[in-house]
């Protein structure tokens, strides 16, 4: 049964950061049930208690920590009655959090991070496993809510239905009231955050980290120490609750929730974190632009001028070379061309044109050949490149299945997710296979013969990487039962 609409990823993040402990803020407009699912997801652990208040600038900490107690001012001692309140909850949800006074927000950062309260002079050690945060606009400038806000790991930009059978479903189709049938109890949460701690981290995953953490420093997104020791930790609940023995690259996908500060920031970073986990931060466009560079230096070397003028007949640009056709056809596959000759124009669409230009090389005796030493020259750099191709292929097509089952095990993704992550690697293959086809047209133009890019068989041992814990079944059982009963199927 499906209670919430789009929200797969908010539901995998927000069971997440209950089990590893950690605090979740949702960015967006009032309306889009960030109240029912914190509060279904505490339904989901047995004895676990629920706090929700909506702050206000003129809201008192005698609201959020509870009143002060007169037996206790009797006896002159400054104490809490906070029964009830959000020292004793396991899950909180503070609906427009960044308007918390400064009263509020001095025990607030406290709780959030150390979960601490200090109740007058006893300090009292909070139950909480999560604090949801929500909020309709972003915090400006103020210290006091930056510090806040970093102790918010997982982060959520919200908006309301986009699909319109999914709008029609939540109007007209009613649903039963939720009824967890999977609990879990609070001892089997803190149990699985103690196993998580001997998770080992594969190397690969280090490596990525630190790439991820030198791009941001480019983009001048400066993330705290706080925030990348608690990503890790993070990873390892995840990795242990997937029924994994090691934190796999898959896992640091779930980053792209973490990382970012602003809004704008949250596709780039999307992107960034994509692009280096699934294909190891290959630049293809690199491999790209040094093939299309000998394939252009290639036609200059042979002198391959055209004999006559030729101009697009749709966009009025005038070519020299017919590389620079070539280049043009690529991103202008309607186009047609005018050539004129002899005061006589005539329009050709690109393959009649050129024939057209072969024809009249042919007619005016005009020979392009290279010397021993060009060829030389020309051959060692296409095969250079032509043996990259090969390795990053290889090595592309080797992980692709080793990839797809890594995305299978991990239970955090969201089927968009793991949809995008084998698409960006196929496309990386594909890419590969016009680089293929530059370096081809370069080989036949310099008369040397075409070296094919086979793939390498995928390694034994590369596949027997992949494995799976039996520990931890409970915990997988609510996380499967309760993600199919919240998410959209």
């Amino acid at each position: 049964m499906s209670y919430f609409k789009e929200r797969e990823a908010e539901i995998n993040g927000s069971l997440l950061a209950v089990l590893s402990g950690e605090n979740i803020i949702f960015l967006g407009p009032p309306g889009t049930a960030k109240t029912q699912l914190a509060k279904n997801i505490c339904q989901s652990i047995e004895g676990g208690n629920f706090f929700n208040y909506l702050l206000t600038s003129f809201s008192t900490p005698e609201e959020i920590f509870g009143p002060l107690s007169l037996k206790a001012l009797e006896e002159d001692e400054f104490r809490r009655k906070i029964d009830g309140c959000l020292p004793t909850s396991h899950i909180a949800l503070l609906d427009e959090i960044f308007k918390a006074s400064s009263a509020i927000l001095n025990s607030l950062l406290t709780i959030l991070n150390e979960r601490k309260y200090h109740n007058g002079k006893e300090i009292i050690d909070v139950p909480l496993l999560s604090v949801f945060g929500a909020s309709n606009e972003f915090p400006g400038e103020d210290e006091s809510l930056e510090a806040l806000y970093d102790r918010f790991l997982f982060r959520y930009r919200l908006t309301y239905i986009q699909d319109d059978e999914n709008f029609r479903d939540l109007l007209f189709r009613g649903h039963d009231d939720f009824i967890p049938s999977v609990n879990i109890q609070v001892s089997e949460i803190y149990k699985l955050r103690e196993s998580a701690k001997s998770i080992p981290i594969d190397p690969d995953v280090e490596l990525i980290m630190v790439e991820l953490r030198k791009n941001l420093q480019l983009q001048e997104i400066e993330i705290s120490d706080r925030r990348w020791k608690k990503f890790i930790q993070v990873l390892k609940v995840a990795a242990c609750s997937s029924g994994c023995m090691a934190v796999d690259r898959t896992m640091v996908l779930l980053l792209q929730h973490m990382l970012w500060n602003l809004p704008e920031e949250k596709e780039n970073i999307r992107k960034k974190v994509f692009e280096i986990v699934v294909s190891g931060g290959i630049n293809t466009e690199k491999l790209y632009q040094e093939a299309d560079d000998l394939h252009a230096a290639a036609s200059i070397a042979l002198k391959n001028e055209i004999p006559v003028k030729v101009i697009c007949d749709s966009c009025g640009e005038e070519f020299l070379l017919r590389q620079e056709i070539e280049k043009h056809h690529l991103s202008h596959k309607n186009h047609s061309y005018t050539l004129k000759k002899d005061g006589i124009s005539k329009i050709y669409p690109y393959d009649n044109l050129v024939t057209e230009i072969d024809s009249i090389n042919e007619m005016i005796g005009k020979k392009s050949t290279l010397t021993s030493a060009q060829k030389e020259v020309f051959e060692n750099e296409i095969n250079f490149v032509v043996n990259r191709i090969m390795h990053v292929k290889c090595k592309l097509e080797g992980e692709r299945e080793l990839l797809r089952c890594l995305i299978e095990k991990n239970i955090w993704l969201s089927i968009l997710d793991r949809k995008e992550a084998l698409m960006l690697h196929d496309s990386k293959i594909i890419e590969l296979i016009d680089i293929e086809a530059i370096i081809s047209k370069a080989q036949a133009m310099i008369g040397l013969e075409n070296r094919k890019v086979k793939p390498k068989p995928q390694l034994a041992e590369e596949k027997a990487k992949i494995t799976v814990a039996d520990s931890f079944s409970s915990v997988n059982s609510f996380m499967k039962e309760i993600g199919s009963r919240l998410r959209l199927k």
